[in-house]
């Protein structure tokens, strides 16, 4: 069975892909919406929510975890690898590498939270980026609670996005990295303001086809049986339920 958590709901844009490539496993997903978000919280505080969350779905009878959650990533996947080890923790890889690939105009965008613009793990990817580059960075205020409350378009949605969006097109960004998994579900309004000039990258689908070559490794993959017609998953949350299960619903129904 795949865990997957996420401070709230936004990681369902995580498991939708992983579920596109995989529709034979079964799937708990945790989301931790009565401690959402996780942006603006310390380290310690984001690491004992990691090792809580990993024990329970360990319990639920996980044999791989995905943290579906850029600033949970950044915060705590080192520090569960080595307490949780030999157990297999995919991450969220911070998206500037194919970014800068991609852009033409030399300045790529990323929009992320202030957890995940201050870790190690986006910091690293970032100094290994050609110098003739140039990033700039700007927290999605508001983003995240915007997804939670189900605002996914209108003029309220595109208020709060212009504030976050408009310095990075200003900047000269022709690319803009989502690195939050809360974000692309309001990739509609984004792609709006930025407009058809700029490209818009979502890195779930890569960690989707990381996690399966890593099961395919680990022997862990499910070959038996046919995919049904609904994804076999059982979704939790330690708060509302309201918001995952609208998410949920957005995707498949």
């Amino acid at each position: 069975m795949i865990g997957i958590f996420d401070s709230g709901s936004g990681g369902m844009s995580v498991a939708r892909e992983i579920i596109r490539i995989l529709p034979r496993e079964k799937y708990f997903f945790f989301a931790d919406n009565a401690h959402c978000p996780y942006g603006e919280k310390s380290r310690e505080y984001i690491e004992d929510r990691a090792r809580f969350i990993t024990r329970f779905l360990l319990e639920k009878g996980a044999d791989i975890i995905v943290v579906a959650c850029n600033t949970a990533t950044a915060a705590a996947i080192a520090t569960l690898r080595k307490e949780f080890a030999p157990l297999k923790f995919i991450g969220m890889e911070p998206a500037v590498k194919p970014a800068a690939l991609g852009t033409k105009s030399g300045v790529i965008g990323v929009l992320a939270t202030a957890g995940t613009l201050k870790g190690s793990k986006y910091l690293n990817t970032k100094s290994t980026v050609d110098s003739g580059i140039k990033i700039v960075e700007h927290v999605g205020r508001g983003f995240v609670e915007l997804v939670e409350n189900g605002i996914l378009e209108g003029p309220e949605a595109e208020k709060t996005i212009k504030e976050s969006l408009e310095p990075l097109l200003e900047a000269g960004a022709d690319t803009i990295v989502l690195g939050c998994t809360h974000y692309p579900f309001l990739i509609a309004p984004i792609r709006k303001i930025a407009g058809p000039g700029v490209s818009i990258i979502d890195p779930a689908p890569s960690v989707a086809r990381h996690l399966k070559n890593v099961m395919e490794q680990e022997g862990l993959l499910k070959n038996d049986g046919a995919p049904g017609k609904d994804p076999d998953i059982e979704l939790y949350s330690s708060g509302d339920r309201e918001s995952l299960e609208r998410i949920f619903n957005l995707i498949y129904l």
